[in-house]
């Protein structure tokens, strides 16, 4: 066991985890279903909405209307329908549940007020809590998981406080295959982080299922629960928001029905200090209103960096009627920060004499930059949506969505350098003290930076019979539209060592970046619009087979590309693309085990170039298509969910340079990403949630310039990523609320340079420990996690280097209303 390489425990540590089951009093067929139907009311006999309710040690169960009511199906058998939260009295309604039948329970009575009953957490809705089985927006048809043949990881609001996680980039910790790359920059039109998902990196930008941009990394205050959808997903998702490697989804609260407010502080490492509020309202009957906000400060394990965050998120629902309901939406994000240290090469690691980040010896404490130098980012997002019920088949969803991100300020980043280079230099190069290596400081400033986007989305859904064949059905039609007045000034401020404590790294400060020239401006100025229609249809031939199609049409127009005095520098064009999906889904065991298939298809427009006659050619739109087959489980009355798949996908229609030229270009390029994702998220005894995960993707270009024909892309990220999580919490009987979470992530080793006039640079792998212990009480929450316990020195980037945040503690407590 001593060499057994990391990832590795983390597969045998998630197999262990499913033996667990196999064993002769777990292992047992599925039987028929029936139907648990009732009523749930507080003790003043007011109807219980939105209350989880269901089956005791099962992962049957559903949540109350606004009537009170309830219905959900179980296999046959005798249970115990269960309500248990800290302060609220214990209720247990025995069940007998009949295959093919319909058991009606007597109004079930709980002493708790309305605001306690919005946060009851019911043994039995999912036999873990970190489980979300269907979702409305992956497939834009309301499915179970088992009912969808493309895989995606859900990370639940539960698992996200569990773990005192602040924001989104952090919470994707817990999704299997998908990286961190970057920290966000801050800036518009790209501001927030970057991940590597399947091999191609990817941004979180969709928001309930329409685009939602960022200018710096996103808070998690108002999240519900994140959807990280697997696999191109053009079809229904289009180009702008998506990559061949998938796309994040993160869903949003929303009002409820009954009062509830939440205050909450936290305190920690590097000066953290984070206030939040979550007030939720009813404004008469049929109104509701809810607002989520926040402010945060954090400094840096480094000498130098801070960050200061808002954000406010307010929502109104109306139900109008019966059929026609209203959600309007906000979300507000200001920041002001310093940037974090960015290490690109300047000269290749071959000059350099480096394979590895180590040998670089960089300062890990060191930011290189005083903490005055910071730039200002800020997000305005709103979102209007109605919901009209058309029959009892039928439903219409329309959606408008305007974002907003804007940018100003210097963003600091560093290049490596041989000392060769700083001794050619010119007469402003510092007289710098022996040999070795060094970094230019440089800094790419945003003037007043503004992206600018707006949707508008229809979606007719259905959900009929044509003959003994269910049909669930969307129809949607989809406009963009992108403004971008984005304008970059890059400036340098003179060379420094990489590692020497007698030198005063801090001069690189406001004073000096303020003084600076602004130089001539890099401006991208465009207008884009992007109509689409779409459909898809998800069949049930039998009780069993499952059948899944989908097209999209898709017309982009680009207006032309513009400098800053007007002129135009790039004529507009236009391309017509054609997404299909299919998808195939077998259940050996009906309603808890799936085998599927999918065929999937994603594309990117791409701009004109000139050809080795020197020619403008209208080019081809990139596509890439995915082959993806596996299985999909919830088992033993949903203690084990799982899903485990092999995928492979081609990307065609590449630009890459004429051999021997950076001008001319020619569009028959091809990449390869393959690989396999493991998931579990398991309860193997009572008050033990265990989440694990793994992947190993494969990814090399196919056909390319020489220099990295058959290479694994620096965009790439680790091949080899796991990720666990094991919670557990005191019974009922014992300090109530009570409970305690360990987890870790491993990283293989990165290759961020990987070409053959460059050589091969790596980022060493990491194994990473967190751990969080909590007391959860009615008025009431306290909570202590600690993050990187190992202290760990360990790096992320695509084609560079940036440190990350080492041991972090933080204390938390929470009100209740």
């Amino acid at each position: 066991m001593k060499n057994l390489q990391p990832y590795t425990f983390y597969l045998l540590a998630a197999i262990l985890v499913l033996f667990t089951f196999i064993n002769p009093t777990n292992l047992y067929a599925q039987k028929a279903k029936g139907t648990v139907s009732g009523k749930v009311v507080t003790a003043k006999n007011e109807p219980a909405d939105n209350v989880s309710i269901g089956l005791e040690g099962t992962g049957y169960g559903t949540i109350t209307k606004s009537n009170g009511e309830f219905s959900f199906r179980a296999p046959a058998g005798s249970y115990k329908l269960v309500i248990s939260y800290v302060g609220v009295d214990h209720v247990e309604v025995p069940v007998v549940v009949k295959a093919g039948e319909t058991v009606t329970l007597p109004v079930i009575t709980v002493n708790a007020s309305l605001s306690q009953l919005t946060e009851v957490n019911v043994i039995a809705n999912r036999a873990n809590r970190f489980t979300r089985k269907a979702s409305t927006d992956v497939g834009k048809i309301p499915l179970d998981n088992l009912e969808n043949a493309q895989s995606y990881t859900t990370i639940t609001n539960e698992l996200i406080k569990e773990q005192q996680i602040f924001k989104v980039d952090e919470a994707l910790r817990n999704s299997p295959g998908i990286q961190k790359l970057w920290d966000a920059t801050g800036r518009a039109g790209d501001g927030g982080g970057y991940f590597t998902l399947r091999g191609f990196v990817t941004q979180a930008l969709v928001r309930n299922g329409v685009a939602g941009l960022v200018t710096n990394s996103i808070d998690a205050v108002n999240v519900e629960k994140i959807e990280v959808i697997k696999g191109p997903s053009a079809t229904l998702f289009g180009s702008t928001l998506t990559s061949f490697g998938g796309l994040v989804n993160r869903v949003t609260k929303k009002p409820y029905e009954t009062f509830g407010l939440e205050v909450g502080e936290s305190v920690g490492s590097y000066n953290l200090n984070r206030t939040t509020v979550d007030l939720n309202t009813p404004l008469g009957s049929k109104v509701a209103f809810r607002l989520n906000a926040v402010y945060n400060y954090e400094g840096s394990f480094q000498n130098y960096g801070k960050s200061r965050t808002y954000a406010i998120a307010p929502s109104l629902s109306i139900k109008a009627n019966d059929r026609l309901s209203f959600l309007f939406d906000a979300e507000m994000f200001y920041g002001r920060g310093s940037a974090k240290p960015f290490f690109f090469f300047y000269s290749s690691p071959k000059d350099l004499g480096v394979t590895n980040a180590n040998q670089l010896k960089i300062d890990y404490n060191q930011a290189y930059s005083n903490d005055d130098v910071t730039s200002y980012s800020r997000s305005l997002n709103y979102f209007a949506q109605a919901n009209y019920k058309i029959s009892d088949k039928f439903t219409s969803q329309t959606v408008f969505s305007s974002s907003n991100s804007f940018s100003n300020g210097p963003g600091p980043y560093y290049y490596l350098i041989t000392d060769k280079v700083v001794t050619d230099a010119p007469t402003n190069a510092p007289d710098l003290p022996g040999e070795g290596n060094y970094i230019l400081r440089n800094d790419q400033s945003t003037a007043n930076s503004k992206l600018g986007a707006i949707e508008i989305q229809e979606n007719i859904n259905g959900d009929f019979n044509i003959g003994s064949v269910r049909n669930r059905f969307v129809f949607g039609l989809d406009f963009q539209r992108q403004n971008s007045h984005q304008i970059y000034l890059d400036h340098q401020y003179g060379y420094a060592p990489i590692n020497d404590p007698n030198f005063d790294y801090g001069n690189f400060n406001k004073q000096l970046v303020d003084a600076m020239d602004p130089g001539t401006p890099f401006p991208y100025i465009y207008k884009t619009n992007t109509y689409s229609t779409y459909v898809s249809d998800v069949a049930n031939l039998t009780d069993r087979l499952i059948a899944s199609v989908g097209l999209r049409v898709d017309r982009f127009e680009n207006k032309g590309t513009y400098n800053v005095d007007g002129t135009q520098s790039g004529k507009p064009y236009s391309q017509t693309a054609f997404s299909p999906k299919f998808g195939l889904i077998y259940q050996p065991i009906k309603e808890a085990l799936s085998l599927f298939a999918n065929f999937q298809n994603g594309f990117q427009n791409t701009q004109a170039f000139i050809n080795a006659n020197n020619q403008p050619v209208t080019p081809k739109i990139q596509n890439a298509t995915q082959i993806e087959g596996g299985v999909k489980a919830e088992l033993f009355n949903g203690k084990l969910n799982g899903t485990l798949s092999y995928y492979r996908i081609n990307l065609t229609n590449v630009i890459r340079s004429v051999p021997g030229s950076n001008v001319f270009k020619v569009q028959d390029g091809t990449q390869q990403s393959k690989g396999f994702e493991a998931e579990i998220i398991a309860t193997p005894v009572s008050a033990v949630n265990i989440i694990a995960g793994f992947s190993y993707n494969d990814s090399k270009y196919t056909k390319a310039d020489a220099d990295v024909q058959g290479l694994r892309p620096n965009t790439a990220g680790s091949p080899y990523l796991a990720n666990v999580y094991i919670s557990y919490r005191l019974p009922q009987s014992l300090i109530k609320g009570l409970g305690v979470g360990v987890g870790g992530n491993y990283a293989s080793n990165n290759k961020i340079i990987n070409s053959v006039a460059q050589g091969t640079f790596e980022l060493p792998s990491y194994t990473l420990l967190n751990a969080s212990v909590y007391l959860d009480r009615p008025k009431y929450r306290l909570g202590l996690s600690g993050n990187n316990l190992t202290d760990k020195h360990y790096y992320t980037g695509y084609t560079t280097i940036n440190p990350q945040r080492l041991r972090q503690f933080v204390l938390s407590a929470s009100y209740k209303l």
